[in-house]
């Protein structure tokens, strides 16, 4: 078979099935030799006659690209995107519900996507946000070929952008953890639109995380912010849902941090991993890069509860990027100030010597700012300003 990968370069296959059957206990034992660039494989199995003739069929259908090469030079194109409104999605687990605007999906928190204390980490968490709202597109029937873009969206060469997020995390999922995700979407003012999640365990329904954001339109060639033509509002009006899974009073803007920061973190470069379909870095990246200037001693004993991100430019693949970090020193919480050890004191030799310990009885302030600039000739632009509050591990 013939397969093009996004190098544009072609791998050919040649797959050679020999098959020896002999009748044991009503059943066919088959050896099916199996040639792939050159290599022959063997295996033995023992299978019924019906069973035998759909493997070799399936094997059959494997000399057809599962992706049609390109052969005029064009960029391949996902396959099997519907035109119509799916009611469910089996191969995602995935329903549409509440009168059909609602996407809602299960799914299972594996072992690459927890940290050492085996709960789910916030770039898993944001993954999943980011994953059902693309497959809630899917489902609805507008997806056009681009980054969760409609077909009217694709007619003006428009892209989402995603110009504001707010995610409060009450609970981190641990490994094996059966989730179910749910997301919906709302008008925002009259060019933008709103998408918010909620995570919760899929047989306790405990809510472990309730996200909001918002997004606009963007040219994919011009980068500039467009207004939301009437064709892509008539395709998205129809989803729209008053629900909203975090109710924010007016909020206060992000300030903006200068590099008299305490906490400064310089020539940041992204990798080619850190690009998404759309060539700019992933949101994601964005939130790893601020968190990365935060003391290790405090990450050690604190988990965050709160994000919200205000974005103001994209970056580059060739952009070099600087972290700046600000604690509020406002906002020790008053269980800092608690005597966590009792009897006699502890000589500051011993706390100095055991840094796990002196992590836990520093006070800390729970709620940080951030700024991601990139160098922009002799100065910086933003990219996104960033607020974190955090709270205690258990």
């Amino acid at each position: 078979m013939a397969n093009t990968l996004s190098s544009g370069a072609i791998y050919s296959s040649r797959v050679l099935i020999r098959c020896s059957s002999s009748e044991r206990g009503g059943q066919q034992r088959s050896n099916a030799a199996v040639r792939v660039n050159g290599a022959t494989h063997r295996a033995t199995l023992q299978v019924g006659a019906a069973l035998e003739t759909s493997i070799n069929e399936t094997l059959a259908e494997l000399s057809a690209p599962l992706l049609a090469p390109a052969t005029d030079g064009r960029e391949r194109s996902r396959q099997n995107i519907p035109t119509e409104k799916q009611a469910e999605d089996p191969f995602r687990q995935a329903q549409i519900v509440e009168g059909g605007v609602r996407y809602q999906q299960t799914v299972v928190v594996r072992s690459y996507e927890v940290g050492p204390d085996r709960t789910a980490t916030l770039e898993t968490l944001l993954n999943l946000l980011q994953e059902t709202a693309l497959n809630h597109v899917w489902m609805s029937g507008l997806l056009g070929d681009g980054f969760g873009a409609t077909h009217g969206m694709i007619k003006s060469n428009l892209i989402w952008v995603v110009s504001r997020m707010h995610v409060q995390v009450d609970h981190y999922p641990l490994w094996g953890d059966v989730l179910e995700i749910d997301t919906w979407v709302g008008s925002s003012g009259k060019n933008g639109m709103r998408r918010d999640w909620l995570i919760r365990g899929r047989g306790s329904g405990n809510i472990y995380v309730r996200a909001t954001s918002t997004w606009v339109m963007m040219n994919k060639n011009t980068r500039r912010l467009s207004k939301m033509p009437e064709e892509v509002r008539g395709e998205i009006s129809p989803w729209f849902s008053d629900r909203h899974a975090i109710h924010e009073e007016a909020t206060d803007k992000i300030i903006k941090l200068d590099s008299n920061a305490r906490h400064v973190d310089s020539g940041l470069k992204p990798k080619r991993s850190d690009l998404d379909m759309n060539q700019h870095v992933n949101n994601v990246k964005y939130v790893r890069w601020m968190l990365e200037t935060i003391p290790d001693q405090f990450l050690q004993h604190h988990q965050l509860s709160s994000i919200i991100l205000e974005y103001r430019k994209e970056c580059g693949s060739s952009d070099v990027v600087q972290s700046i970090c600000q604690p509020d020193e406002d906002s020790v919480s008053p269980s800092e100030n608690v005597t966590m050890v009792r009897g006699p004191s502890l000589l500051p030799e011993f706390i100095n010597g055991h840094h796990s310990l002196a992590g836990a009885l520093q006070q800390w302030p729970t709620k940080y700012t951030h700024l991601l600039q990139l160098k922009a000739g002799d100065g910086y632009e933003e990219i996104v300003r960033g607020r974190t509050t955090w709270k205690k591990k258990l």
